[in-house]
């Protein structure tokens, strides 16, 4: 669906002399149908290589192609193709909130998913006939969101699409995502929230000072970069504290002492030692994501 190769990028500088590079030679593919984790820490390159591939920026060295075809051969008809939520949502804010999905719905040819079914899926039903200065933050999200996906776009990019909304409203937003990936739609993800892209992602690529650190599978990277252990929490006596102990995964069925708790003891957890993607970032990069 995307394929990035040798993607290079400089902002441009006022001043005489060599322009820094931004982007230094990006190379990654995303798949049809799939959710694609873009993550780094601020000033890494997400935001310069998503202002790229949506168009807003030109000028790059390298490929960018999108279902086959070189992003700069694309006419207007590419936005019809995306949708983009950003991070920071701009609204028209006299207008209502079903005012504006109306207004953007008229930018498209094609079929465009009914307004008020999308907010009542959001939660924001009750809101459609109110200006959207009045919005809080959490629901200009979320109608930035329906103004994303509302056109029925093939790839849709999302720059933190649950900032600033509380766990009810982000499971909402999560769940639509999940259904646009059962359509088929591809999905480009950009990030801080760890546990968004646990649960969300299919493949995450980690970007530091303008180069991919590593980029893979997350059920692979989890197992690359965790322990091969489990950690059991258990108590051998109703009065007695939690015991925990550490076993190795590959030798359980035969281990004595675990088939014994598991016998005798009164289990409180067991849990794999699989890296999360935080601890991933940071044996890939050295460094934390912020």
């Amino acid at each position: 669906m995307i394929a990035v190769n040798g993607l290079r990028y400089a902002y441009p500088r006022k001043t005489k002399g060599a322009n820094e590079l931004t982007l230094k030679g990006l190379n990654f593919d995303v798949e049809p149908g799939e959710i694609f984790g873009f993550l780094g820490p601020s000033g890494s390159g997400k935001s310069t290589t998503q202002k790229l591939l949506t168009g807003t920026l030109s000028g790059y060295e390298g490929s960018i192609s999108v279902k086959g075809k070189e992003l700069s051969r694309w006419d207007n008809s590419y936005y019809r193709q995306i949708g983009v939520g950003f991070e920071m949502p701009n609204h028209f804010s006299k207008l209502t909130a079903l005012e504006n999905l109306k207004l953007f719905a008229s930018f498209y040819d094609g079929d465009t998913l009914e307004p008020m079914p999308l907010l009542e899926q959001l939660g924001l039903h009750e809101h459609a006939k109110k200006p959207v200065g009045a919005f809080s933050k959490g629901m200009k999200m979320r109608l930035n969101f329906a103004r994303a996906i509302m056109h029925r776009p093939d790839i849709v990019f999302l720059d933190e699409p649950t900032a600033g909304l509380d766990p009810a409203n982000a499971r909402k937003v999560k769940q639509i995502i999940k259904s646009l990936k059962a359509e088929g739609k591809t999905i480009f993800l950009t990030t801080h929230n760890m546990l968004d892209a646990e649960e969300l992602c299919d493949r995450i690529a980690f970007i530091v000072d303008g180069q991919l650190a590593t980029i893979g599978k997350l059920d692979q990277m989890k197992r690359s970069y965790g322990e091969p252990s489990v950690v059991v929490e258990y108590r051998t006596d109703d009065s007695a504290a939690p015991r925990k102990a550490v076993f190795p995964m590959q030798s359980l069925s035969v281990n004595a002492d675990f088939q014994r708790i598991l016998a005798t003891a009164e289990l409180w957890s067991i849990h794999s030692q699989e890296a999360s993607v935080e601890e991933i970032f940071f044996k890939a990069t050295g460094t934390k994501l912020a």
